[in-house]
């Protein structure tokens, strides 16, 4: 049975497999850890991919509606993974990884505290989720993002990180001034790191 689970969620009109590549490559440094990328549950409106939530006619007042209605999909997601993998009594064990819209379910996720996991990294993402926030604060945060992000500004990470911090998450934050919407080498390579140390 693996050591520790490690869920990879994905941006929005894109799929599983998108970010099944980087649990390979940081397989060797998680010695024991079991990856999962999954689809996320609804089909993508304007292409091939999924979504967590739709985009169509979205606002900065109306996203924190969404986040909460995606709840309950994300959540049926997250627990037939953990099941699978004989992890549900052990979530210190599992971490959440997401990049994008995906990085937004993660931070939802830890923001309500309804996944105490050992971490969650988000990459390129921003803390959308309808306050008050009730974090687990035992789980720590690393939010990576590009300057050079024209989808979503990294400013919403950096205002992401100070209303964990204020909540009583332990937040890091990477800022890579060349990089764009986009996990970086970098970026992957200080994720993988934080993990690791978080499982240990």
């Amino acid at each position: 049975m693996a050591k520790s689970l490690i869920i990879m969620l994905h941006g929005v009109g894109s799929n599983g497999d998108d970010l099944a590549g980087l649990g390979s490559h940081w397989a060797p440094a998680l010695s024991g850890a079991a990856f999962a990328s999954p689809d996320a549950p609804y089909h993508f409106e304007h292409g091939a991919g999924y979504q967590w939530f739709s985009l169509n006619g979205v606002t900065a007042q109306n996203r924190p509606a969404r986040v909460a209605e995606a709840r309950e999909a994300f959540d049926d997601t997250l627990r037939s993974i953990v099941d699978a993998h004989q992890m549900s009594d052990q979530l210190n064990r599992v971490v959440l990884v997401g990049f994008s819209q995906g990085s937004i379910m993660a931070l939802d996720a830890l923001a309500t505290g309804r996944w105490p996991v050992a971490a969650v990294v988000a990459f390129s993402g921003r803390l959308a989720s309808p306050e008050p926030f009730t974090p687990a604060t035992q789980t720590p945060a690393l939010l990576i993002h590009g300057h050079a992000d024209t989808v979503i500004p990294w400013a919403e990470s950096e205002s992401a990180a100070l209303r964990l911090i204020a909540a009583g998450v332990q937040v890091k934050t990477q800022f890579e001034p060349a990089t764009g919407h986009t996990i970086s080498g970098q970026g992957a390579q200080t994720a993988v790191k934080f993990i690791a140390d978080c499982l240990k």
